[in-house]
């Protein structure tokens, strides 16, 4: 009877134990206010150390609780926090949440410049974020319309073909396929730097950062002195789409759009996307058809597939067509008949409608994400890209049939980059990793010509003359005339009316990387940033000049006989070589308060070595290294309302390469990069947003650069531009705009978006030759409208609203033989749009 009680007591015991131990858990879905998941929210018990975050389909839990009250707290950048009191008993707990967009914080906050979701604020890096509301109120659709807002950054766009963009001072725009660019361009995490395929139209995407700095540790070997990295939007879990269309002056039509929905909830879903814009030329072509137009259709396609709670997969197809007209290269020199030489007015281009371009431009992305546990993650990202265009172009910029000229470039490339991401409990974080890139490209130029107009060119390259044009009507000598220099044999030989021949480079690069990335918070105010990436390199170039289709006699008065401009070479000639490189940064944030945060980076940058080969000779040029030196202070006030950020850098270059045209009378043209010396930039920037209230935002911007040759290279000699100024860098730009909104109805909204920006003057040639220089200009824009339950917005929209005259490029391959040409700034456009969401 005793045991059979000790039994019974040790059992009653057991169970009450059992009991006192059971825990329990608090789980549910996290949407927004359309029913979509929150990917990434933080859910958190107050005044306690026990968190977690949603996964891909929203779903958060929180486990091992004892019966109790709790507060858990829902927070996640952008939107409303929400607090809810839940008490847990005998049972898990189930509470799902929805949460709002905040109605007046900033737009941008976010930004994944380090590999990881953090508040701008947080990184040590001088960097512009806009989001696709600040996109859309300002209207613009190509980066460069987007340059006009980012201090320190300037983009340059003759055609779609061909972009040219600056940060601070450096200019990344050579189409030589065998040169690296010093901006780089990323598209979801995959390069697209190659300036024959890097404009894209800026359509349905969730933001732009623009990262000032070398940025080669974050982006690898293309990002010597910055990085401009456009995330577009991925398929979420719920139905929805947009439409929107426009109509405006010079013709312009707009089309844009996007489909969103889940083809099996929670699993796989689904995003299609597409725009097209188009408008005619604003500048008339006497000889036929329109100038500075636009044509780009564009779509995009995405899936992601949610494999498991962990892991989730999204693939993405961009494709891009632009079939703009040509590029109005008018001649500063040379009326056309019944005109003037001002950029702004007609143009008479010899080729008429047959000069234009047309590039595709296409690509797929794969992003596999897995989460291991609370500490890593991966990523891995595999791409292939894709272009090729043709654009044909009036060098000379006359009705003259002297230069007329084919670019064709061609370009694949694959990528594959395997990243592994950790935080170890928020002390210390980052990323390492390793890169594998494969790019092979050529860029080909046929030259079409009419020997006979063609001498009249040289002639007055070499004489001083001007005798091409008279009176707008072409000058032609049917045979080589008798002038100081040219031999008795020469003189009255025939010319030919038609000639064609062709130069072209070819580059194909493989690369690999191996990068790590961490910070480490010293204290909770003090972090420490470290980034290394070693970069092997193995470089092919090629170099051939085909021979003219006849044998071209002024050949023997430029060197280059059989041909007339390029001399021939016998067959390709290629050069192979290796390189080892290493970049890096170190950076520091110190948190003055909640508000205010100081940060300071040291960094390396690098442009990979160059190739450089023409009929002559065979050189490798030493990479271009910069040395960048920076501080600032980033500031976020009033609950994420007001944005102000200082900061202040000095670049130190060595080796920079210049892009240089040449035409003698031995050798004829010759395009070479060199190495130009030594350089030096120096500047400051200011930016600040402040959300007033839901209906009222303001934002303005301010930079200074300073970026000039040195006098004198490492050997104390004199170099060729010393004191020259870095082309397409103004001294001062600054922007200013703001959104403002009333409430007509319940259900109706008016809202007026007025925005201002400005530039100094620009050299537009590193030679800084005053005819190729322009000054100062300020664009006044706004967009006007009426918004019904944001489901409809009816606006109206004009850009350089003061019609302001000014050009975006002067020089080119007119320059080369003496009479540079201009191409015009857009005029004023003004149009309509209308947007339905469903």
């Amino acid at each position: 009877m005793h045991r059979i009680f000790l039994m019974v007591l040790s059992l009653l015991c057991s169970i009450t134990m059992l009991k006192a131990q059971t825990l329990y858990s608090v789980s549910g879905k996290i949407i927004d206010s359309e029913g979509a998941p929150i990917t990434g929210a933080n859910v958190f018990i107050k005044n306690t150390t026990i968190g977690t975050i949603s996964n891909a389909n929203g779903i958060y839990k929180l486990n091992n609780l004892k019966r109790g009250t709790y507060t858990i707290e829902y927070t996640f950048i952008g939107y409303d926090n929400v607090e809810h009191v839940i008490d847990v008993q005998n049972t898990d707990v189930t509470y799902d949440v929805q949460l709002s967009e905040a109605s007046t914080m900033l737009e941008g906050l976010v930004v994944t410049a380090q590999k990881r979701e953090e508040l701008n604020k947080d990184v040590p890096i001088a960097l512009t974020s806009y989001g696709t509301e600040f996109i859309n109120n300002i209207n613009v659709s190509q980066y460069d319309g987007l340059s006009e807002y980012v201090p320190g950054l300037q983009v340059q766009l003759q055609s779609a073909n061909n972009p040219g963009i600056v940060i601070r001072g450096i200019t990344s725009d050579n189409g030589d396929s065998r040169v690296e660019p010093r901006v780089s361009v990323f598209q979801d995490g995959v390069s697209i730097s190659k300036s024959r395929g890097s404009v894209v139209e800026l359509f349905d995407i969730e933001r732009v950062e623009i990262l000032k700095g070398p940025q080669g540790t974050l982006f690898g070997r293309g990002a010597q002195i910055g990085a401009m990295h456009i995330i577009q939007n991925k398929p979420k879990n719920n139905t929805e789409g947009e439409i929107k269309l426009g109509y405006g002056n010079y013709n312009q039509k707009q089309l844009t759009g996007f489909f969103n929905t889940p083809i099996v909830k929670d699993k796989l879903l689904f995003r299609l996307a597409g725009t097209y814009n188009a408008y005619d030329g604003f500048i008339d072509n006497i000889s036929g058809g329109k100038l500075n137009g636009k044509e780009t259709g564009a779509l995009r396609a995405s899936m992601k597939y949610l494999i498991s709670d962990k892991t989730r997969f999204t693939v993405i197809a961009n494709w891009q067509q632009d079939t703009p007209p040509g590029t109005a290269f008018k001649s500063g020199t040379y009326a056309p008949i019944g005109g003037d030489v001002k950029p702004w007015t007609a143009a008479d281009l010899e080729q008429g409608e047959n000069l234009g371009l047309d590039r595709t431009v296409w690509g797929v992305t794969g992003i596999l994400k897995h989460q291991f546990n609370n500490v890593w993650d991966l990523t891995s990202t595999t791409a292939y890209r894709a272009f090729d265009s043709d654009e044909a172009f009036d060098g000379d910029g006359t009705a003259a049939p002297s230069l007329y000229f084919h670019e064709i470039a061609e370009g694949k490339q694959f990528s594959q980059e395997v990243r592994l991401n950790f935080d170890k409990g928020g002390k210390f974080r980052g990323f390492t990793g390793a890169n594998f890139f494969f790019e092979d490209g050529s860029q080909k130029v046929p030259l079409y010509t009419n020997e006979q107009s063609l001498v009249v060119l040289m002639a007055d390259y070499l004489l001083g003359t001007n005798y091409l044009v008279a009176d707008g009507v072409p000058a032609f000598w049917p045979a080589i005339p008798p002038a100081p220099g040219i031999p008795d044999e020469l003189v009255g030989v025939p010319l030919q009316e038609y000639n064609e021949e062709y130069y072209a480079n070819y580059g194909k690069n493989y690369s690999g990387d191996i990068f790590l990335d961490f910070s480490y918070d010293f204290t909770s105010k003090l972090t420490a940033t470290l980034g290394l990436r070693g970069t092997w390199e193995n470089i092919t170039a090629g170099y051939e000049a085909g021979q003219a289709k006849y044998p071209a006699y002024l050949g023997y008065l430029t060197g280059t006989y059989p041909n007339n401009i390029s001399k021939p070479t016998d067959g390709r000639i290629t050069k192979n070589d290796h390189f080892l490189s290493m970049v890096g940064r170190f950076a520091l944030n110190y948190d003055i308060s909640k508000n205010v945060t100081l940060f300071g980076n040291v960094a390396r940058g690098r442009r990979p070595n160059v190739i450089s080969i023409n009929a002559d000779e065979t050189r490798v040029l030493n990479d271009e290294i910069v040395w960048s030196y920076e501080v600032g202070a980033k500031s976020l006030f009033f609950n994420k309302h007001l944005l102000f950020d200082v900061n202040a850098y000095i670049y130190d270059y060595s080796h920079f390469q210049t892009s240089v045209a040449t035409f003698d009378t031995d050798g004829g043209i010759n395009l070479l990069t060199d190495d130009s010396g030594n350089a030096t930039a120096k500047g400051f920037e200011l930016a600040t947003q402040y959300s007033i209230n839901r209906n009222l935002s303001v934002f303005a911007n301010y930079a200074y650069i300073d970026a000039t040759f040195d006098d004198t290279d490492d050997d104390g000699n004199d170099q060729a531009y010393a004191g020259n100024t870095f082309r397409l860098t103004p001294k001062n730009s600054y922007s200013a705009g703001i959104n403002a909104m009333a409430n007509l109805t319940s259900d109706m909204e008016a809202y007026f978006r007025p925005s201002y920006s400005y530039k100094s003057g620009v050299y537009f040639e590193e030679d800084n030759d005053p005819a190729c220089y322009q000054e100062g200009y300020g664009l006044l824009n706004f967009k006007v409208g009426l918004k019904y339950k944001k489901r409809a917005d009816l606006s109206f929209y004009m850009n350089n609203a003061l019609d302001e005259e000014y050009v975006i490029d002067a020089g080119n391959t007119g320059k080369t033989f003496g009479i540079p040409t201009y191409i015009a700034g857009p005029p004023r456009f003004y149009g309509t749009q209308l947007v339905v969401k469903f």
